[in-house]
């Protein structure tokens, strides 16, 4: 992310200066707090004693930092050393929880910024859960079941001692599904002599996961659309929807798409993208990615009506709906522009930050409806918290039920950033309604349970 932050009000711009002092090189992280504390501001007018308190510097620090390395063997017996990492952020509200990322590009930076974002998202569903994140730079593309087991393992040998129902509640993430967590599940129970349901979110049905959790990122994206557009007088059925990724937020999305009407025509991976006019067929979607494991272009290749588009983004793409759904800061501003030119009238963030400042600016002042991943993509964590409740009760619910517990958290969280943007002076701005709603709740349980 090279784009110069704007200037932030003075009443913040010390605490900025201080967290980029202390967290050199972590540009992510910068663009994550400088988002949240440009738009608290009025926040922090209207609760004066949020500043006596010194609530914002004391949230913009982690609780605590766990790095630890990671070795393990691949199949040939060559010694691979990884580096894992853990990053608390703040338990007022709850345990620590959010997911697990295993990808390259992971560095302390990245789970900084995702922790960071996590504490406002969990506030917004109004469960008892704080905010952290973690993961890995091991890449699991293209190794074997088995050096997938051995990673895990190794990773779960350090971590366990920080996690615990009450404590730290990790789930899946980029790089890490239905195998990972098993793998990681399957081993922190080892470790420890107990089967801690509660411990680890995203597991199998079969074995103490949560109905609906698996689609619940993609579809709670969706059902943010829905609610945004809802607010304009607009029905989603019959719109065309560009979505991002091919993973489990994409093929989800798209999903939930065609069961609302809507007609899904692109999904892409760091290759290209395709872009099927038909609409993007799930089923073909999930053979070729979660089956196959294969490239996005398999997918035009088994697929008369699509096309693929080597090296390119999908948001040349004219649509109605954008659901960014890959990774951070993938959408800039000419992307942002294109789709401006192609009729876009909302965009529901379905992965974390994919959209880079300038990229948010630009659909706010062309007056499109935009969904910050906090408030959009907060299903996944909602439902999450559903699996835990449902561990901690031994109880299983169905799909429809849970479904529809899903959709109630996705209506309120909207209706908490609708009205706090109204509230601050902000309204039709999910930014500032999804920070300022946040931050009030966690803000609130800080200053009630004193300097710690």
């Amino acid at each position: 992310m090279t784009e110069t932050l704007a200037p932030l009000s003075a009443a913040v711009r010390p605490v900025f200066d201080t967290v980029v002092a202390r967290n050199a090189h972590e540009p992510e992280f910068h663009q994550a707090v400088h988002e949240v504390l440009a738009s608290i501001v009025p926040v922090l007018e209207e609760h004066p004693t949020f500043v006596e308190a010194g609530i914002v510097e004391r949230l913009v620090e982690p609780e605590r930092q766990i790095i630890f390395r990671v070795p393990w063997t691949d199949d040939n017996g060559d010694l691979h050393v990884n580096r894992g990492m853990r990053v608390q952020f703040s338990s007022v509200l709850g345990p620590y929880k959010g997911g697990l990322r295993f990808h390259p590009s992971v560095n302390l930076s990245i789970i900084k910024f995702l922790g960071f974002e996590q504490i406002f998202k969990n506030a917004l569903t109004g469960q008892g859960i704080g905010g952290g994140k973690g993961g890995s730079d091991f890449d699991p593309h293209g190794r074997s079941d088995a050096e997938v087991m051995r990673f895990c393992q190794a990773f779960m040998d350090e971590l366990y001692r920080h996690l615990g129902e009450h404590t730290d509640v990790p789930a899946g993430d980029i790089g890490v599904g239905a195998r990972e967590v098993g793998y990681l599940f399957g081993q922190y129970r080892k470790i420890t002599n107990r089967h801690e349901s509660g411990m680890f979110t995203g597991k199998g049905v079969q074995w103490g996961g949560a109905e609906v959790r698996t689609e619940a990122t993609g579809y709670g994206a969706v059902f943010f659309a829905e609610e945004m557009l809802g607010t304009a007088g607009r029905d989603i059925a019959g719109m065309r929807m560009g979505v991002s990724g091919s993973g489990n937020v994409a093929i989800y999305a798209i999903a939930k798409a065609h069961q609302l009407g809507a007609i899904p025509v692109t999904a892409s991976d760091s290759t290209g993208y395709v872009v099927d006019d038909h609409g993007i067929d799930v089923d073909l979607l999930r053979q070729v990615k979660e089956v196959d494991r294969a490239r996005i272009s398999a997918y035009a290749a088994a697929r008369p009506s699509a096309r693929f588009v080597e090296g390119a983004r999908p948001w040349e793409v004219p649509v109605d709906i954008a659901v960014p759904s890959a990774t951070q800061n993938e959408l800039d501003e000419d992307d942002a522009r294109a789709l401006i030119a192609g009729g876009v009238r909302a965009v529901s963030e379905g992965a974390n930050m994919p959209c880079t400042p300038a990229a948010v600016s630009a659909f706010q002042k062309a007056g499109v409806l935009f969904g910050p991943g906090k408030a959009a993509n907060a299903g996944g964590v909602a439902t999450s918290a559903l699996e835990m409740s449902q561990n901690a009760a031994r109880q299983r619910w169905s799909f429809g039920d849970s479904e529809a517990r899903l959709r109630e958290i996705m209506q309120n969280v909207h209706a908490a950033a609708y009205s706090a943007a109204e509230r601050y002076g902000s309204p039709g701005d999910y930014v500032v309604g999804a920070n300022c709603a946040g931050f009030e709740r966690v803000a609130h349980a800080m200053l009630a349970q004193g300097v710690i």
